[in-house]
């Protein structure tokens, strides 16, 4: 058997990394990368625990592998903070996030998917991540949070690359960085100009919310409104584009379940929820302990960086039966692909809203199609896994 090494940053071993995380699993439960420096986390119950323990398993020190630090970030994203400073920001900003605001863009998923999807009818086909699952969430957010109509395209084109990745440098790079720093200028300039002049918006809501303190009322300042605006729209944009790549592929290769949800919308909901279990598009994330860790009978010293493989988790064999095989009527108590704890996804309606709603609308038009496997292309940083490019014939 070959020796097992795992690497974030391989794109090989990216295409299909279930056979490697499983022997992780088995072999190593607590795997060491002595190479590039961090513990790797794998089963189910071990990441769980370390989701709901964010004392032990800290963010502050950051949670992408190559942007981690040795001392905690002064970032004012939320992302990155522990609490007390995590859990007042979550508590302000969920005052504008509220599950009434996400319900009442259902009906706008729907036009704006009749409005992607509408001129590909009749024709061969079309590529179904740039031209429909990365411009939906997209353009989703942008409405939700206020951006500009004329302003949309080009903040679509900052997330991209603010994703950006460069071989030996990760998404650390002049691109990735150049990008981040325009967002939060654009965003910051948009703040400043609900505090001049309010609209009914959600960058309205973030200037608007308020919380008591013991000193006093807080409300979020500009920079951290302008953070959490642009963490939305880049995350946002990222996972549902992902998970609905995913969603294309799958289908495709599962004719069987594909028919069935064309003929029954009322298992989308599990279907998506399948989906995210079976192909994470987030699958990897990081912490730093905080104190020392024995696990499996080894000792993570505190310090240490840890990476969680939800990814790997959402395929433990000690949870899910099988858990290798796509079923859009599998039943499972959850996954862990939004999170879990204080960092659970605070966007994880909005992306099964949108997730439920796009293959609805693609099901009616489209009941089958084929992917072009040859011109596809994939997506991959240490975080995310997925497609870029992904024509599909109809």
């Amino acid at each position: 058997m070959t020796e097992l090494y795992w690497d974030p940053f391989d794109e090989t071993m990216a295409l299909d990394p279930y056979p490697l995380w499983r022997r992780m699993r088995d072999e190593r439960p607590v795997y060491r990368n002595d190479k590039l420096g961090f513990y790797a986390l794998s089963r189910y119950a071990d990441v769980e625990a370390a989701y709901r323990d964010p004392r032990t398993y800290s963010s502050a020190y950051g949670t992408v592998l190559e942007i981690m630090t040795a001392e905690p970030m002064s970032s004012g994203m939320m992302l990155f903070m522990d609490p007390p400073a995590h859990t007042t920001l979550r508590t302000l900003v969920s005052r504008a996030f509220t599950p009434r605001r996400i319900a009442q863009l259902e009906e706008y998923v729907r036009t704006l998917c009749a409005e992607l999807l509408d001129p590909q009818v009749g024709g061969d086909g079309f590529d179904y991540v740039r031209d429909f699952a990365v411009q939906l969430p997209s353009r989703v957010i942008s409405e939700l949070i206020g951006v500009d109509p004329a302003d949309r395209e080009e903040v679509r084109g900052q997330i991209d690359r603010a994703f950006h990745v460069e071989e030996g440098k990760g998404i650390i790079n002049e691109v990735s960085f150049d990008a981040t720093l325009k967002l939060h200028a654009y965003f910051s300039e948009q703040v400043e100009a609900r505090r001049r002049a309010p609209r009914d918006d959600m960058m309205t809501a973030l200037v608007e919310a308020e919380v008591s303190t013991g000193e006093g009322t807080r409300r979020l300042t500009t920079s951290e409104a302008a953070d959490f605006a642009g963490l939305l729209v880049s995350g946002g944009t990222e996972t549902v584009a992902r998970l609905l790549g995913w969603a294309c592929v799958l289908l495709d290769g599962h004719p069987g379940q594909r028919a069935a949800l064309a003929a029954d919308a009322s298992l989308l909901r599990n279907a998506v929820e399948e989906i995210l279990r079976h192909e994470s598009p987030a699958p990897v994330q990081g912490r730093t302990l905080t104190r020392d860790v024995r696990l499996h009978g080894t000792t993570i010293p505190a310090g240490a960086k840890v990476v969680l493989l939800t990814g790997a988790a959402n395929r433990d064999e000690r949870v899910y039966a099988d858990p290798d095989r796509f079923d859009i009527r599998r039943r499972f108590d959850g996954h862990v692909a939004f999170g879990l704890g204080i960092h659970f996804c605070l966007g994880a309606a909005l992306a099964r809203l949108e997730g439920r709603v796009g293959l609805k609308e693609t099901l009616r038009r489209f009941p089958v199609w084929e992917v072009d496997h040859q011109r596809a292309a994939r997506l991959h940083s240490s975080t995310v896994r997925g497609y870029d490019r992904l024509p599909i014939t109809l």
